[in-house]
């Protein structure tokens, strides 16, 4: 008799799309493991488990997408962000045929080595160790290495390059890791609109009339236009696209929320404390190694200073960030009884 992951291995092959990525064919894990016969699930559902069980998927929830500590519960956060890139992907994926198991593992843990305090983060963790710092390498990272103690998940060569692929220069070579890279860009250009104008930096009449007339006057309608392109454009193209006109419109929408949102100072006014306060702890940390948690001491032996240092704080969230830095720098009052 053959197993469930084997029934479901072949149901793979008498549904999806030629095109798409099967689980029996994954050119594997860097640590091989024995699949055992009574396994129910396939290689990419067995990822996917592995990452929304994993630490950092949950750490998430409690880091910055666009607005530091917004003062309301319908912002989004890292958290939000990947939910709404993962259903954007598994749609498209269905509609085109493809492994929706995998495009749901990229998606998951696309942002998983994402700093606290969006792309502030970045930019201090890059000038603190002199070259670029990027959130999808580090998300590779966590992954490969960081998890589950320095052993880190053992993922399929799929779903980590698509993780490494979801921004930057090199592509995934699978389409479900195309897709993710294309539903990164529909969820977070989308959702930090709404975001904005829950915040009232924007309202729905200061998109250009010349992008609302393509892509639709609302959240809804501007999701649903890009989706419902990129699958209609895919099938006839045979590759992971948009139209022309919708992807240049989507370029400029990108390009209207680059300066009147991410460089706006409602927006941005608490970036340059939150900078400053990440360089502040990542100088400390560097001439008081001993301070650093116990699960990071032997890493220092391996990885040196300045990358253990970088792991642990990119790792924090927002608040325990803020927390470290209180607890550090910031004189607690006396506890004195008259």
């Amino acid at each position: 008799m053959i197993s469930i992951r084997e029934e479901l291995e072949n149901l793979e092959h008498r549904r999806l799309n030629p095109l798409a990525a099967f689980a029996d064919r994954s050119q594997g894990r860097v640590h091989p493991e024995e699949t055992k016969e009574q396994d129910v699930r396939t290689c990419y559902q067995r990822d996917l488990d592995r990452i929304v069980h994993c630490k950092a998927f949950r750490r998430l929830m409690h880091k910055t997408q666009v607005f530091l500590s917004p003062e309301g519960d319908h912002y989004r956060t890292r958290m939000t962000h990947t939910l709404e890139v993962t259903r954007i992907s598994s749609t498209i994926a269905l509609a085109l045929g493809l492994n929706v198991d995998l495009a749901e593992a990229i998606a998951m843990g696309h942002d998983l080595g994402h700093t606290p305090f969006g792309h502030a983060g970045e930019v201090a963790l890059t000038a603190c160790i002199g070259k670029p710092f990027r959130h999808n390498e580090q998300s590779l990272r966590v992954v490969d290495v960081l998890e589950k103690n320095g052993q880190g998940l053992n993922l399929t060569y799929e779903v980590r390059m698509g993780i490494l692929g979801h921004t930057g220069d090199y592509i995934p070579e699978t389409l479900e890791g195309q897709i993710v890279r294309r539903a990164d860009r529909i969820a977070y250009v989308n959702h930090d609109i709404d975001d904005a104008i829950r915040a009232g930096i924007l309202t729905n009449e200061d998109i250009p009339r010349e992008i609302v007339e393509v892509l639709g006057h609302n959240h809804s309608q501007r999701v649903n236009t890009l989706v419902t392109d990129a699958i209609v454009t895919s099938r006839e193209a045979g590759c992971v696209c948009l139209s022309p006109k919708v992807d240049n419109a989507l370029l400029e929408l990108r390009a209207f929320m680059f300066e009147n949102v991410y460089r706006n100072p409602v927006a941005k006014g608490e970036e340059t404390k939150a900078k400053a306060m990440l360089q502040k702890l990542f100088e400390y940390y560097i001439t008081h190694p001993e301070a650093l948690p116990e699960d990071f001491q032997p890493q220092l032996s391996f990885d040196g200073m300045e990358r253990t240092v970088c792991d642990y704080i990119a790792g924090m969230t927002d608040n325990y960030a803020v927390d470290k830095y209180t607890e550090i720098f910031i004189p607690a009052g006396w506890n004195v009884r008259g």
